[in-house]
């Protein structure tokens, strides 16, 4: 009988699995799909010759996360590759915003908007590094973090304070407006909210644009090179070594709960795996308390606030083989990472508009990876590894362009939106459909088939508005990863600090689990963990 079982190899079920194995844990994992990793896989399916990331790409916060840092997964392999620039923002006329690693490269691009701008983009970042430390504690340690919060409260008096305060949570239409007089600066604070579901228009998107630029800025938009799954296999060996195992094709129905308290799981195939210490749920919120746990197990109160929990939106994704660079307008974004697709902020506003009317966006925004511009390992030389998503609501009513989308994503519905995709790209690469040797599409039912934590093609587990995060999170007065059912611990992006690749909510659930046996006694590496948690020490291993 393992100590621990983990519900879920995603990049947090793996990461909580590898933590519990330090502190001497027996640990095993279980996951419904063939192989792990959740939604960080890489695959040869578009094309034999090219690699492609099936869902996630480009990792700023796993490059910043301190619980990811603590693993050493450089030790099995884990190597980081970067384009010239992070990210690039190109209009029709040829105009770019450029966000590189160095901060003079970005000031310059953003100068060309407007002469002043460079100097804003500077204070911007002058901010950012008076502030970073504690920012990161707070962001990566479990809710609430009072003595990052403490920290973060003194150092925000020292750099302005309430003002401060007041611009992190303006929306980023509104941020973008007071700190810069040309487009570009704007353009790089509103395509970084709109990586999460966060409108132009919507309270606290300047702050996370703000939050991801500068991430953008101090560590770049890495990526595994090789592809988004060698981090899975670095976090798979990792735990192995440690004694761990992982077994794919196994998908948990149920949690067994006696007396109040977790005691295992059972899966589809029958097999009761009993765990002696925790549960572990890498899974969404709603999978965890709408059917894994039997709701005579739970508080009237939560199944209540359940009913008003909300998704993020939906998203579409097309991959490419490409036979060459994509030809860009603008040439410079030919250099980044990361390319934003919207014609202005009045675009992103107009496209944020569309799905909060429930219609599929006519003209979408689209965020496009550049893979090999990326990591060359990713396609032949002189060719590009290429993908680009988008996103429509879940419940779709009307089609604002005239593809008669529903919302029912058949064949013919995929293909109409795919197109629509590529028309978007060739606004700012004319000739790009002349390029694509592949494709494939992956609609948001598609997504949710290949990851169930994908609800509806949602990447981020919940919307990362300011109604559900924090004490928020995942429902009103809860923020931890600690669950109504003794040793049961939400272990899932659908926690605190939420979506995104780094580690934090399936570290914070190690870590609640090992609280919860202390007085069985203490290994080392759990007085460790124990102390350094109350401390707030960013580290976690």
């Amino acid at each position: 009988m393992p100590d621990a079982v983990v519900i879920g190899a995603g990049p947090n079920g793996l990461v909580a699995a590898n933590l519990l194995a330090d502190a001497g844990w027996s640990v095993e994992v279980l996951e419904e799909q063939g192989a792990p990793g959740g939604a960080v896989r890489h695959d040869r399916e578009v094309h034999p010759d090219y690699v492609s990331d099936v869902f996630s790409s480009f990792y700023p916060l796993a490059a910043a996360s301190p619980v990811l840092a603590g693993l050493r997964l450089d030790r099995e392999g884990l190597r980081w590759s970067h384009a010239p620039y992070v990210l690039a923002h190109p209009l029709t006329d040829g105009s770019c915003a450029l966000l590189g690693r160095n901060v003079e490269d970005t000031a310059a691009a953003l100068s060309a908007f407007s002469p002043g701008d460079g100097e804003a983009w500077r204070e911007l970042h002058r901010i950012w590094q008076r502030l970073r430390p504690d920012i990161l504690d707070a962001l990566f340690t479990p809710f609430p973090p009072v003595r990052a919060g403490a920290r973060l409260a003194m150092r925000l008096r020292g750099a302005g304070g309430l003002r401060l305060a007041r611009s992190l949570v303006l929306p980023v239409r509104r941020l973008g407006e007071e700190e810069f007089e040309g487009e570009g600066g704007r353009l790089l604070l509103a395509g970084n909210a709109l990586h999460a579901d966060l409108a132009p228009e919507a309270a606290g998107s300047g702050g996370f644009g703000w939050l991801m630029s500068m991430l953008g800025q101090t560590h770049g938009f890495p990526v595994p090179t090789g592809g988004s799954g060698v981090l899975t296999q670095a976090l798979v060996r990792r735990l192995e070594k440690r004694g761990g195992a992982v077994r794919c094709g196994e998908r948990v129905t149920e949690v067994v709960v006696r007396g109040g308290r977790a005691v295992g799981v059972r899966t589809a195939g029958g097999e009761a795996v009993a765990a002696s210490r925790a549960v572990l749920a890498d899974v969404s919120v709603p999978a965890l308390y709408g059917g894994l746990v039997d709701e005579a197990h739970l508080p009237a109160q939560l199944l209540a606030d359940l009913r008003r929990f909300q998704w993020d939106f939906a998203t579409f994704k097309v991959d490419w083989a490409l036979s060459g660079p994509v030809p860009w307008t603008a040439e410079r974004a030919a250099s980044a990472g990361t390319v934003h697709l919207a014609d202005g902020m009045d675009e992103l506003t107009r496209f944020a508009a569309q799905i909060a009317m429930h219609q599929v966006p006519d003209r979408p925004f689209a965020i496009f990876g550049q893979m090999t511009t990326s990591d060359a390992t990713r396609s032949p030389q002189g060719t590009e590894s290429a993908w680009a998503y988008t996103h429509v609501p879940h419940r779709i009513t009307g089609d604002a362009g005239d593809g008669g989308l529903t919302g029912s994503w058949d064949r013919r519905e995929q293909e109409v939106m795919a197109d629509r995709v590529e028309a978007q790209v060739e606004r700012f690469a004319p000739g790009f459909r002349g390029l694509i040797r592949a494709r494939r599409i992956l609609a948001p039912p598609t997504l949710e088939s290949m990851n169930a934590n994908l609800h509806g093609g949602a990447i981020n587990g919940g919307t990362t508005a300011m109604h559900q995060q924090l004490v928020f999170r995942p429902v009103p007065g809860t923020g931890r990863p600690e669950t109504p059912v003794k040793g049961l611990y939400l272990a899932s992006a659908g926690a605190h600090p939420g979506g995104g690749v780094h580690g934090a909510p399936g570290s914070n659930a190690a870590r609640a689990a090992l609280r919860g046996h202390l007085p069985t006694g203490l290994t080392r590496v759990q007085r460790v963990l124990t102390r350094r948690d109350r401390k707030g020490d960013r580290t976690a291993s």
